[in-house]
């Protein structure tokens, strides 16, 4: 049965699909058995795998399965490279929190109902949350069973984590009692500054041992990779990058062994 992680952090920038996507992508060329889901309604993570390109037909996307207008056969996508299906987002994912507000009850499950559905499918499924706190993210949060929450080595890092920690407490505590951290990682770290080593013993502070080992570097390789709908795995295979998120893959993969 998967292991459902929500990778979240209403602040944008921080590298949330970036992570989403990489993470999905090196645990699939472990062998896992993973789905990405892109619910967020910019589709960057669907748009870094190259699902636009004209050898996907993207019919169906993530708003259309939870609004019940499509099945999840007739909505995932199989890629070949990385190895993984995916759950494409488009634009009419920014309508779907007004929709769901209309619902009185059940509305935080509209996403937990299909994804529970296929669970037995996969060993992993990675949830790119949206960079805001509402019903998306209430939804992915619900159905999660973990969260790994993205910090920028940057000025302002915890800067609205309050909030999140906030939203994810109020998740476990309403809709989700089985809810966890998964992890803290440190993303944009430059070793060359005093700032990226401020900010990173500051947030091991905060989070102590629920932050990943591995922090993952400031590269320009992250930025050029989504353009060619490549991971970093398959863009820049030798790159730091890619031992960074090779690296928090198996740390992943440690604790949920150590889990079971």
């Amino acid at each position: 049965m998967a292991k459902i992680i929500s990778v979240a952090n209403q602040k944008g920038g921080v590298g949330k699909t970036t992570t989403s996507v990489n993470i999905a992508a090196g645990l699939a060329y472990l062998n896992q058995k993973v789905l990405l889901v892109d619910f967020d309604a910019q589709g960057n993570a669907t748009q870094g795998l190259g699902c636009y390109a004209p050898k996907y037909s993207v019919t169906y996307s993530v708003y259309d399965l939870i609004m019940d207008q499509s099945t999840f056969d007739q909505t995932v996508q199989h890629l070949k490279e990385p190895p993984l299906d995916l759950l494409p987002a488009t634009i009419d994912l920014a309508g779907a929190d007004l929709q769901m507000s209309e619902y009185k009850t059940g509305r935080e499950r509209f996403l937990k109902k299909h994804l529970d559905a296929v669970r037995d499918q996969y060993d992993y499924i990675i949830i790119d949350c949206p960079p805001s706190l509402g019903l998306l993210n209430t939804n992915a949060l619900t159905a999660s069973d973990t969260v790994i929450i993205p910090v920028q080595c940057e000025y302002y890092a915890l800067e609205g984590l309050t909030q999140l920690l906030s939203t994810i407490r109020l998740v476990n505590k309403l809709f989700n009692n089985k809810l966890k951290i998964e992890g803290v990682l440190l993303t944009m770290f430059d070793a060359h500054t005093n700032l990226s080593k401020e900010v990173s013993a500051e947030v091991r502070k905060y989070f102590k041992e629920i932050v990943y080992k591995t922090h993952i570097p400031r590269t320009v390789r992250f930025a050029e990779a989504p353009s060619r709908g490549e991971s970093i795995f398959q863009y820049d295979v030798r790159g730091e990058g890619s031992k960074a998120y090779a690296a928090v893959v198996r740390e992943i993969l440690a604790a949920n062994e150590r889990s079971r």
